[in-house]
């Protein structure tokens, strides 16, 4: 596989007051995207989350190359003109390195009760602003009346850096979202899949773009793959499994799926089975560490120092 086929990077992994830290730690180590996601209230009571905008625009403004990607941010808790002003000012404040990783969440119904959103319009409303979202970024005067959002005249000055705007990235599960990838998207990233769902997706979306007559030449394939490593399989597993928190969910069958979604063990068996999901057709990998937190900045040397370039 040659380099310029695959391209890696990792999520906030350390303690939120460590965004620059981080990421300039991870430039000097070759990574090529830092990413943080976000919830607005995880649970009741919610668990530790952060807005994934403002530690972006942090990771920014310690680095100088790398590209910021949000994994994800929740579309349809933003206004479109809001949504847009706020990614073309990190655009243009990064002198162009955004990657906007768009999703619906839905797994913390409380935190649309409480925003004063309904959970099962989560769907439109991401739909609605991506298409407004887009119209603005381009410089077009917007006129919209839509199910949720009502734009007279709105305009942006200036308009993002990167033209003819920011990748958009679409995170999911399921096919709605596949196709939103396929008609909003410039990239898909899913997660808690195993290889043969990645190879199923790719092929999904290849489908719905035919069906609206779009070109996906460039698209970016891309892959959250959460990443456990440890001298042995079963250790990796049974920490990934605490990480997640899944057996609250799940029970004690947790761990099974824990095995079959998630990179466990050595370094060495981590590449092995991500390569399964690069012979599926992923080819932008964004790990999602998950071991407690006096194990987070090995993990991030060892991906860097043994993982990657088993694929070089």
């Amino acid at each position: 596989m040659a380099d310029e086929d695959l391209h890696f990077g990792a999520n906030l992994t350390l303690e939120v007051g460590e965004t620059a830290r981080q990421a300039r730690w991870m430039e000097e180590l070759g990574y090529e995207y830092f990413s943080a996601g976000e919830h607005f209230m995880r649970g009741d009571p919610p668990g530790p989350t952060h807005a994934s905008l403002p530690v972006l625009a942090v990771a920014a403004g310690a680095t100088r190359s790398i590209r910021l990607l949000s994994s994800i941010v929740l579309v349809p808790f933003y206004h479109p003109l809001m949504l847009a002003r706020m990614t073309a000012t990190l655009d243009a404040a990064s002198n162009g390195r955004l990657t906007l990783g768009v999703g619906i969440g839905g797994e913390y119904p409380v935190e649309f009760e409480n925003s004063g959103l309904r959970v099962n319009q989560r769907g439109r409303r991401t739909d609605e602003c991506l298409e407004v979202v887009r119209k603005l970024w381009s410089g077009e005067r917007v006129d919209f009346s839509g199910r949720h959002f009502q734009l007279d005249g709105a305009m942006l000055n200036p308009l993002p850096v990167q033209q003819p705007h920011p990748p958009v990235w679409v995170s999911g599960r399921r096919d709605p979202a596949m196709r939103r990838a396929a008609r909003f998207g410039e990239g898909w990233v899913p997660y808690f899949f195993d290889p043969g769902r990645y190879r199923d997706s790719v092929e999904k979306i290849q489908e719905f773009a035919a069906e609206d007559e779009r070109s996906l030449e460039g698209f970016h394939w891309g892959f959250f793959p959460y990443i456990s490593i440890y001298p042995t399989e079963q250790e990796a597993a049974e920490v990934s499994a605490r990480q997640l928190g899944g057996q609250y969910l799940y029970g004690g069958e947790f761990i099974n799926i824990v095995r079959r979604y998630c990179l466990l063990g050595t370094p060495e068996q981590c590449a092995e089975r991500l390569h399964e999901y690069v012979e599926a057709g992923a080819r932008h990998i964004v790990f999602s560490i998950t071991c407690p937190p006096e194990d987070r900045e090995r993990h991030l040397e060892d991906i860097a120092e043994k993982l990657i370039p088993s694929f070089r």
